[in-house]
């Protein structure tokens, strides 16, 4: 028994009970679905075309850069004119993600290589979950399809989104997730990138890159 195990059984044995009545279990369960919300920015809390302009205003206040695509097929293109715009290597390193690996890559000049990085990835491709238009975040699963390597080691890291994934505020993707993945199926991480890696802990001196990617490029597709 673990120390996690007896610390539950103590507490069991002095309530007298075992764990596993049913009636005790339904109490929970219950007090759980009832819990209040959380208190919700009105920012996000818009639709359409308003809450896709502010998605695309949040990415670029956080010093990320974004663009627009009218369907999934024009992404490939997009991605290698913003590294040649950057004047970055025609290299791409990309999970396998059954939207991304759908796309007209052989259309580009692009070398695209798949599978988590090991630190020597100049750029990287990944799909999100969702986007959050309060803040202009990205949500990020973690999985074979979409390495969590790729979120932190390159150093220009380029996200897909599809704009139908971009809700107002965290709670609703939170919601997204647990529906999409049931309980006990979860993904191990949730990651939420807003913005490249940054911070200011040395002489208040903002820093890009300090412990991630320098850049962040945000491709929305309109499908």
């Amino acid at each position: 028994m673990s120390a996690r195990d007896e610390i539950f059984a103590n507490i069991r044995r002095s309530l007298g009970v075992n764990g596993s009545e049913k009636i005790r279990q339904q109490m929970v369960a219950d007090r759980l679905e009832r819990s209040p919300k959380g208190v919700i920015p009105q920012r996000g809390q818009v639709s359409g075309a308003e809450r896709l302009a502010l998605f695309k205003t949040m990415v670029e206040t956080s010093l990320a850069t974004v663009t627009e695509v009218s369907a999934p097929a024009e992404v490939p293109q997009s991605i290698a004119l913003f590294l040649r715009n950057h004047n970055l290597p025609a290299t791409l390193r990309m999970g396998d993600d059954p939207r991304l690996n759908a796309m007209p890559w052989s259309e580009t000049t692009l070398e695209i290589a798949q599978g988590p990085s090991e630190g020597r990835d100049l750029n990287a491709v990944s799909h999100a979950f969702g986007g959050i238009a309060e803040s202009g975040t990205l949500a990020m699963v973690s999985g074979h399809e979409n390495p969590s390597t790729l979120n932190f080691l390159p150093d220009n890291h380029i996200i897909v989104v599809s704009a139908k994934d971009i809700a107002s505020d965290y709670e609703a993707v939170w919601n997204r997730i647990r529906f999409a993945y049931g309980k006990g199926t979860m993904p191990r991480t949730v990651n939420w990138i807003t913005g490249p890696s940054r911070s200011g802990d040395i002489e208040q001196t903002l820093l890009l890159g300090a412990h991630g990617p320098r850049r962040l490029h945000v491709v929305v597709v309109r499908d």
